[in-house]
């Protein structure tokens, strides 16, 4: 393609930066689009699960057969309204499984377990209607060679505190009786069954432990007896996480370990010793925010393929019989989801130049290196001429050590953009410093049409690791215990000035944003940080540390013991790092984005702050969304928050908007002081 929708590129125009027009707009990033989930191999036919802003959400199931489906093309096994998605501990993920063509889901509406057997006209409800609303939610389903299921079990209580809240391992036969498995621990996940059957292998970790702290992995053998083969938390203090736990064909359990600071891979034998098998020095596994994720696929004839992470993007490996690793050629760089398919490997894939797709990768290459990859799910067309696309740059910054033995954290860096457009000489560009939740998830490298959506308008992008990611080893994720509210803000003000002092971005046009933790952040560096950022936008962030320790769901509800100090033996350190105790320092102009059916950050929070700024006199915006949870699934609310946010920088830093876009003006809240 020779331009843009098929024709040439026009002569570039100067225009300051920010305005720049550009195809990427809200509405493309919405159009169409679907976040790729999780995978599922049965009988060689391939099974996603796709969330569809377009349908408000709904996550919908997909499934291409062996011979390329209908026409060449997969096809959607539910229709709507359904919805396979849980809400266990609250970010859900392990909603579905299918064995032998028979469907197992959760329905997100009343959180039932339902099952939709090969010819049927629509699901059959498997458990029963429970006396709350989604008082009894299921996930991590693991369908059993007798046609049962096992799953996780979250049951609430009528206080709906989350002290009450019950989780289990359960058995569901095949007429809907329920047994329970494992009780007892705070949390559990992970239940699989040998393939003998003879024994259950499950994670358990209890308060104050996240399950990346100290997660661990147990085994129930034919005599009732349990051995806890790996991680958990030891009498000394010493603690390791174990996640993914896979049985092969031969009897043997795999898992990832951290005991030696990246997330490595071991395996064990039942009567045996744990044996390391194979670490690559980068973490291969991640933090397990939600049930289901993979990183690690057993072929069945020995060979292992992993994924692991380094510098922000990740490889792809077989480790051989022989022990013999080789890393596989691929043209992409963001691997999750990774699920053996024969002597393949299916998995959702993306890299700076496409957004996720299903891919298939035939390990046996010629070279061996070289694998012959297949597309069963591509990106969606955009439509966009790849001159318009931002391609990052992995930087590597110092920022205050605090202690940590940490000098330095991590970004992935955008430059601006655009084809059709330059900026006056002698200026620069704004800088947008993105912060990601977690706190511990990470950046990646994958075409994000909404970091586009402001790197083709001149923007420069820059998506922080600060000390607490995950990618880097245990050693840098628990640099943020105890610290939160400190060295994540060192590190976004060291990334915005070192960008500044490189002479990359205008330092008083920088501005910083995230969602949820990296809202906290986001909020804590305006009022803890002054002078540093001239703007911000806070996405559903945290406003008050203590009230969420008193009031949030159960996963979470002692997160905060390890990221700022126990509660409420430490509320003087809650009340030090929480912007709401800080509205004075507010100076900064702030937008707000929340949903109003948030439980993770209820909007409460969100409105502590909004009403602080007004009582201060500080330029703000607020944009409230009914229906929406902890982050935005509606595609009108999606396209909402990136327009108002542009708006919002448009009419603090004062450049214009393209007109062609006819984008509404957020109102901002200028009170007098």
């Amino acid at each position: 393609m020779s331009g843009t929708y098929g024709r040439a590129m026009p002569a570039r125009r100067t225009l300051p930066y920010g305005s720049w027009p550009t195809p990427v707009t809200s509405e493309l990033v919405v159009r169409a689009a679907a976040r790729l989930e999780e995978v599922a191999v049965d009988d060689d036919a391939v099974w996603w699960s796709e969330s569809r802003p377009g349908e408000g959400g709904r996550s919908a199931l997909v499934r291409r057969p062996a011979d390329g489906g209908v026409g060449g093309r997969a096809v959607d096994v539910l229709p709507p309204p359904w919805d396979a998605r849980t809400r266990v501990h609250e970010y859900g993920g392990g909603a579905w499984a299918v064995r032998g063509g028979v469907l197992w889901f959760v329905h997100f509406p009343d959180q039932r377990l339902y099952r939709l057997d090969p010819g049927a006209g629509s699901p059959v409800p498997v458990t029963a209607e429970p006396e709350l609303p989604a008082g009894v939610r299921y996930a991590d389903l693991t369908p059993t060679a007798d046609g049962g299921l096992l799953a996780v079990r979250e049951t609430h209580a009528a206080s709906g505190a989350a002290a009450d809240v019950v989780d289990e391992v359960v058995r569901i036969g095949p007429d809907g009786g329920v047994e329970v498995l494992v009780s007892g621990p705070d949390f559990v996940s992970d239940p699989r069954p040998s393939p003998d059957g003879r024994h259950l292998a499950w994670l358990q970790w209890d308060h104050p432990d996240m399950p990346w702290d100290a997660a661990a992995l147990v085994v129930r053998g034919p005599d009732g007896g349990e051995t806890v083969v790996a991680g958990g938390r030891s009498a000394d203090g010493r603690s390791e996480s174990v996640v993914q736990p896979t049985w092969d064909a031969d009897g043997a359990l795999w898992f990832c370990a951290d005991r030696t600071d990246v997330w490595a891979l071991y395996r064990w034998r039942p009567g045996g010793a744990v044996e390391p098998v194979l670490d690559v020095g980068a973490d291969i596994a991640g933090p397990q925010w939600r049930f289901g994720a993979r990183r690690v696929a057993l072929l069945g004839d020995g060979r292992v393929v992993l994924a692991s992470a380094r510098e922000g993007e990740d490889r792809l490996a077989v480790r051989e019989t022989d022990g013999a690793v080789r890393e596989l050629d691929l043209p992409y760089t963001a691997l999750r989801a990774v699920t053996a398919a024969g002597r393949s490997v299916v998995c959702v894939a993306g890299s700076p130049a496409s957004e996720p797709v299903v891919l298939r990768v035939a390990v046996d290459g010629d070279p061996p290196t070289h694998p012959t990859a297949e597309v069963l799910r591509p990106a969606r067309e955009l439509g966009v001429d790849p001159a318009w696309f931002s391609r990052p740059e992995h930087v590597t910054f110092p920022t205050p050590e605090r202690g940590t033995g940490i000098g330095e954290a991590h970004a992935l860096v955008y430059p601006p953009t655009n084809p059709e457009a330059t900026a006056p000489d002698g200026t620069l560009p704004p800088l947008l410093v993105v912060v990601h939740g977690g706190p511990t998830a990470a950046t990646t490298s994958v075409l994000n049409p909404e970091v586009q959506y402001w790197t083709s308008r001149g923007f420069c992008v820059a998506d922080v690791d600060y000390r607490g990611s995950t990618g880097y080893g245990r050693r840098y994720r628990e640099a943020l215990r105890g610290t939160w509210g400190v060295v994540d803000l060192d590190d976004v003000v060291a990334c915005a000035q070192h960008l500044a002092g490189a002479g990359r971005v205008d330092p008083a046009r920088m501005a910083v944003r995230g969602g949820s933790a990296g809202g906290y952040t986001t909020l804590a560096a305006l009022c803890l940080r002054p002078g540093v950022f001239s703007a911000g936008a806070s996405h559903y962030g945290v406003a008050d540390l203590a009230a969420l320790a008193a009031d949030t769901h159960k996963f979470e509800s002692r997160y905060l013991d390890s990221l700022v100090a126990p509660w409420p033996e430490g509320a003087d350190v809650y009340a030090e790092r929480s912007p709401i105790s800080h509205v004075d320092a507010f100076d900064t102009p702030l937008a707000v984005f929340q949903g109003a059916e948030d439980r993770v950050v209820p909007p409460e929070q969100a409105e502590a702050i909004v009403a602080a700024l007004r009582e201060k006199g500080v330029p703000h915006a607020y944009l409230l969304f009914p229906g929406e949870q902890h982050g935005f699934r509606r595609a009108e609310n999606i396209r909402a928050a990136l327009d108002g946010e542009l708006s919002f920088y448009a009419q603090v830093w004062g450049f214009e908007l393209p007109e062609e876009e006819a984008i509404p003006p957020i109102e901002v809240v200028r009170p007098a002081r």
